[in-house]
This record gives structure tokens, C-alpha cells and sequence, in this order.
């Protein structure tokens, strides 16, 4: 975007932050020692794949900027619970390279100060306090810069500022094709607001002990489900494997590729204690249409083995990429798991490609 235009005018001021435990900070950021700097709050969520798409620009421009006058903010609203846990998040800022601050907001109150709805947003404040530009998902990357650039002008004409970065990955760059995707998906039975269940077995949630599910034959799949074999409990928020090894879980799916939020618990008690409830290793077998992946199409978290399958190995709650297609087209991708406990969140999708 040009123009004028990018810029908001200057008519609604930026909220203080709500009281919570900030990491990267010394101590709590407070609106009025911001002033005089451009600020760039990011609402966001280590398991959100979107979230995760724009760290590498995020991370880009701190280097960037900072020195400019620029502070970015991250603001963690969890999407589950394990999120919500400051040792979690902790971990996560570290593994993704996070070096700015970040307000743990457990509760949503930073987030209902700013008036968000959604997962990743970036509010843009001018030094003078004002929110001047707003991002909604991923994406537009060259004119969030933009604006940062101009916010950074405005409070120094005369700063000598790069160059605009180029897209960071070929399928953020001009031509690059996006298509409708499988919709996220949600594995607890919560239902309502931001969760609901996607499970397409004939018998259902049970929401009061362990179950066997069998899932129907194939050609009675639909996309926009997913399907179990074998013993499984649900959750409010997940669904955990309760057998022995070898449990299935079916997922149809269109798309360039696809992510799993799993963890090693769905039990909120076991991951706040940091409680293995298995012995075995947290293994979970990865297959495309009936096949184990192969290294050209595996996301960076998957494993091989000497027989060749593929697995990803579930140390922590998070998002692990499991495919990453060249292509976008119709698959079912299949995951056993190999461990009693471990537990599914949801399911997200890629739909661009490289041009």
C-alpha cells in the first residue's frame, strides 16, 4: 500500500498494558516510558502457525529498528492452557530466538485493552502515542515495514534507514499461489468460542473415561474431520492415546502442507508438574497416503529412522510441522502413536506455494 493512506490518523491513543510477568524485560514496559519511541505490539501464541510465519520478520526488524527508536512488544495470549504456563513460554521464546519483550497475557487483558480479535495482530504506535497502523494474520510484510519506516521518520527525519527487506521465504513473494485449504481443525470436545470438536467417529466424544474407537472405511472419510483407532480419552482440549503403541489417528486434508499441535500430556496437572506419563519414547509415526514421508516433502520436525519412516519426537507442548509439499492437493496423512499419553491439539494448514 501507498500513499497516505498506510498510516491510521492520529486518533486512538495506545492502552497501558495490563499488569503481568514480562520475559526479556528487567522490568514491566509501561506506556508512559514508551513514549518518544515507535512501538510495535505483536499479540500472538507459540502454538498459532501464523504466529510462528511472521517471527522471522518480527525478529528482523528488532535487529533492524531498534537502534532507530523502534521497541517491539510480544504479547503471549495462549490458545490452550499449556500455554498459559510462563515455563512454557519461556522455553518457547528461546527455541524460536525471541529477544524482545514479551507480556505473558493469561487471562486477556492486555488483549481486551486493545480491543483484538485474532491471532497474529500487529498494533503500531507513532512516538507520540498513538495507534497509527494495524495488522490482522500474516502477511503484507513490505508494508508493515513501510509504516514502521514512516512512524520512524516522523520521529527522525533524518534517520538513514535500510532498505525494505525482500520476502524472507519464496512462498511470501510476488506470484506465489494461494489456495483454500482445509479449515483448522480442534481435537477436544470443548464446544463454543474458540474450540470445537472435529472428530468425524461414529461414536462420538465420550467425555467420561477411555474409549475404542474403529474408524469407517475410507471412501466414508470427509475432509474436515479426523478419524481414531484404538484406545483414546478426550479432553476439553485434546484428545491423548491411552493404549500401548500403534494408535492411528486419520486426517483428509487439502493443502501445501500441514502442523499438529501434540504434546506429551493432555492431562493440564502432568504438564504443569512436567510429568512424563509414559516410559516409552514420545514417538509419533508420520505417513502421506499410506506412505512414510520422504526427506523432500518432511517438515523440519520430522525424524527418520534407519528403516527410512518417518516420526516426530513429542518432548514438549507445541506446534511441530509435519508436511511441507511442494504441490497443494488432496492427501490423508496418518499418525500412530507410539506412546501411552500423548495427545493431540489441532490441526493447521499451509496454502501458499512458491511461485
Amino acid at each position: 500500500m501507498k500513499g497516505a493512506d498506510l498510516l491510521d490518523p492520529q486518533m486512538v491513543r495506545m492502552p497501558d498494558f495490563a499488569p503481568g510477568v514480562w520475559l526479556n524485560a528487567d522490568a514491566p514496559l509501561r506506556r508512559e516510558e514508551l513514549r518518544g519511541r515507535v512501538v510495535l505490539v505483536d499479540f500472538w501464541d507459540y502454538t498459532c502457525i501464523n504466529c510462528l510465519r511472521t517471527l522471522p520478520y518480527l525478529r528482523a526488524w528488532h535487529a533492524r529498528y531498534q537502534a532507530h527508536g523502534l521497541t517491539i512488544v510480544g504479547v503471549h495470549a495462549p490458545e490452550f492452557k499449556f500455554a498459559a504456563q510462563e515455563t512454557q513460554v519461556a522455553q518457547a521464546t528461546r527455541a524460536l530466538g525471541v529477544s524482545y519483550p514479551v507480556l505473558l497475557d493469561p487471562e486477556y487483558e492486555s488483549w481486551t485493552r486493545f480491543a483484538n480479535r485474532a491471532w497474529p495482530t500487529k498494533h503500531l504506535v507513532d512516538h507520540q502515542g498513538y495507534i497509527r497502523y494495524r495488522r490482522q494474520g500474516e502477511g503484507r510484510y513490505a508494508a508493515t515495514e513501510e509504516a514502521i519506516q514512516r512512524l520512524l521518520r516522523q520521529r527522525d527525519p533524518g534517520a538513514a534507514l535500510p532498505d525494505i527487506l525482500p520476502p524472507l521465504r519464496a512462498e511470501d513473494a510476488p506470484g506465489a499461489a494461494c489456495y483454500p485449504v482445509t479449515p483448522e481443525l480442534y481435537a477436544g470436545y470443548q464446544g463454543g468460542g474458540l474450540f470445537g470438536g472435529a472428530l468425524g467417529n461414529p461414536e462420538g466424544y465420550v467425555t467420561d473415561g477411555v474409549t475404542l474407537y474403529a474408524p469407517p472405511e475410507r471412501q466414508a472419510r470427509r475432509e474436515g474431520q479426523f478419524y481414531l483407532e484404538g484406545f483414546w480419552r478426550a479432553w476439553p482440549e485434546s484428545l491423548a492415546y491411552t493404549g500401548d503403541g500403534g494408535g492411528r489417528l486419520l486426517l483428509p486434508y487439502r493443502a501445501a502442507g500441514v502442523n499438529a499441535v501434540l504434546s506429551p500430556s493432555g492431562d493440564p496437572v502432568e504438564l504443569l508438574l512436567a510429568l512424563r506419563p509414559t516410559e516409552q519414547e514420545p514417538l509419533v509415526e508420520v505417513r502421506q497416503d499410506g506412505a512414510s514421508l520422504t526427506p523432500s516433502i518432511a517438515g523440519p520436525d520430522v525424524v527418520f529412522d534407519a528403516a527410512r519412516r518417518s516420526f516426530v519426537r513429542v518432548t514438549r507442548p507445541r506446534l511441530y510441522e509435519l508436511v511441507r509439499n511442494d504441490a497443494y492437493g488432496f492427501h490423508e496423512l496418518t499418525l500412530i502413536f507410539q506412546a501411552r499419553g500423548l495427545a493431540v491439539y489441532a490441526f493447521t494448514f499451509n496454502t501458499c506455494v512458491a511461485p
